[in-house]
């Protein structure tokens, strides 16, 4: 009765073990930093911050989306184009070109909040490339107004994917002639709440 009894405990401790592996596999947020791409869109660099401070909690390759035809420096003449661009469904071309896709698991799109829109090189960017299976999460940077309906749009540009919760931080404003903020307090700040922001999505390497 006694060895019935032992071999009784033996056979639970093991199930318990094997349910406590599985829990831990299932529960388990890190990833390959090898399979992490950050692309990111940045005109006076704040979200480029974002998107440096994201590489340095997550890893992974960081590129800048650049056109084949950059906007004017000028505000008042980008606005002006971007609205044109909005209205017409003008996708402009990039030179940045990433051919190798498929290899990453995760990716990272940033961008400023453009006329309360999603900026149209980054709609040129997902229209490109087929993240379908993917786990795609957004970031922002803006004058203070939000988001708009950036997220919505890659969403629904990227309906194949798994969208996860994004991010978003108040930046400079340029048309009040305030560009790069990230530095200092505004730095620390910002570093304080990435690392929120992926503690909440669960996501670390």
């Amino acid at each position: 009765m006694t060895n019935l009894l032992f071999a009784l405990i033996l056979l639970l401790s093991g199930c318990s073990a094997s349910e406590k592996k599985n829990i831990t596999v299932k529960n388990d947020s890190t990833i390959n930093p090898e399979k992490v791409l950050i692309v990111y869109l940045s005109r006076t660099n704040n979200t480029k911050a974002i998107a440096e401070i994201i590489q340095r909690n997550v890893g992974g390759e960081l590129v800048a989306i650049e056109l084949e035809k950059p906007y004017p420096d000028n505000y008042q003449a980008t606005v002006q184009q971007v609205s044109n661009e909005n209205e017409t469904g003008f996708l402009p071309p990039l030179k940045t070109n990433i051919d190798s896709i498929q290899k990453y698991d995760v990716i990272f799109i940033g961008f400023p909040t453009w006329g309360m829109k999603l900026p149209p090189p980054m709609k040129t960017f997902l229209t490109q490339h087929d993240l379908s299976g993917k786990t795609v999460i957004p970031f922002n940077t803006n004058a203070g107004y939000g988001i708009g309906t950036s997220f919505e749009t890659i969403k629904q540009l990227a309906k194949d994917s798994k969208v996860l919760e994004g991010f978003e931080m108040k930046g400079g404003i340029e048309r009040d002639g305030v560009l790069f903020v990230m530095e200092g307090a505004k730095l620390t700040e910002a570093e304080k709440n990435v690392k929120q922001w992926l503690k909440e999505i669960r996501i670390s390497k």
